[in-house]
């Protein structure tokens, strides 16, 4: 028998899941009782709370590669992603640390340590690159700081970073030649994702010369997929695996933030990248049918290993709320018609 999978995410005991659920699938306000008791009990949550406990510890320690998913950085975005804001209870640490910490430039900077094999000195130094900058920028306006000056400038200079074919690997002048193993000329795939997903905060830029740019490398990218790898980014099988938190390059990420630009919503590429997706629901449980619209995660980050969105046995309620709200962004039924 067919479960509506909406009312599974809202009888799910994750209450940032259900908050997002009832905000963004359900056009629930705000202000609504009971969405202000699932965001009340989200913020409680032991596991929120541990999350913005790491949060104020800003920066942590130094970034060595940026897929390190235990890295603090991917707890400010993984908090955004649930809907925590700069007001709220235990925020401000971390906040204000990281906007101590601005380059003269306009980008957001993280304490990182290049090694001497990669061109770096071997110590822990403030700096930026286009592969972490964007992730706290998308951070602090998803938290409700689009406001703040500090913000507008890094918006502003991400902005004008954007090439003809996208965002390439760009780092801070104080780091000299050091850039990813890519052509010099080439867009870093990675990069454009964290990029448009800030740019996606700024409704003035939700259809601008650079945001359609970015978009389009990814498309492209997608539409080429076995002619080479750009940088280091294939799209073989791991892209494909359904994946959360939002750290690297995988198909769940970028759908994700593609599908928040209306312009990219018709395109036969993008709707491609979507079917992957969905062709995915229920294969960890083959007793039930695909219509049941839940969605398992087939791969997993150990440092995330207590959350439903790293059991790889199991229906995630945080998975499925994403695939869910990608298909209601682009007109969708929450789950196929026709299930094969």
């Amino acid at each position: 028998m067919m479960t509506d999978p909406i009312q599974w995410l809202l009888e799910s005991d994750e209450p940032w899941t259900r908050y997002r659920t009832l905000v963004d699938l359900l056009d629930r306000p705000e202000d609504d009782p009971e969405v202000q008791a699932a965001r009340a009990e989200m913020l409680a949550h032991p596991q929120v709370q541990a999350l913005v406990a790491e949060a104020a510890t800003w920066p942590g320690y130094a970034l060595k590669r940026h897929n390190d998913a235990g890295h603090p950085i991917y707890k400010f975005s993984t908090l955004s992603d649930f809907g925590v804001r700069a007001n709220d209870p235990g925020m401000a640490a971390g906040i204000e640390a990281v906007l101590a910490h601005q380059s003269p430039e306009g980008a957001f900077q993280s304490l990182m340590n290049i090694p001497k094999r990669f061109g770096g000195t071997g110590e822990d130094k403030w700096s930026w690159m286009l592969c972490d900058a964007p992730t706290l920028l998308h951070a602090l306006l998803a938290m409700d700081l689009g406001d703040d000056e500090h913000v507008q400038r890094a918006v502003d200079h991400l902005v004008g970073l954007v090439e003809d074919n996208g965002w390439r690997c760009v780092v801070a002048p104080e780091l000299g030649k050091f850039r990813g193993p890519g052509r010099k000329a080439d867009p870093c795939p990675i990069v454009n994702v964290y990029a448009l997903k800030a740019l996606s905060q700024v409704p003035e830029l939700n259809d601008s010369p650079a945001t359609r740019t970015g978009a389009e490398m990814l498309l492209w990218h997608w539409e080429h997929q076995g002619e080479r790898k750009i940088y280091m980014f294939g799209i073989g099988t791991d892209f494909r695996k359904l994946k959360y938190p939002f750290v690297w390059y995988d198909i769940l990420h970028v759908v994700d933030v593609l599908s928040r630009f209306p312009f990219v919503h018709a395109d036969t590429r993008f709707q491609g990248m979507v079917e992957t997706i969905t062709a995915q629901a229920d294969e960890a449980c083959p007793e039930r049918s695909r219509r049941d619209g839940r969605y398992t995660a087939s791969s997993m980050y150990r440092a995330w290993k207590d959350w439903s969105f790293a059991d790889k046995k199991n229906p995630s309620p945080w998975l499925t709320f994403l695939v869910l709200r990608v298909r209601r962004r682009t007109g969708l039924a929450f789950y196929p018609a026709n299930p094969r």
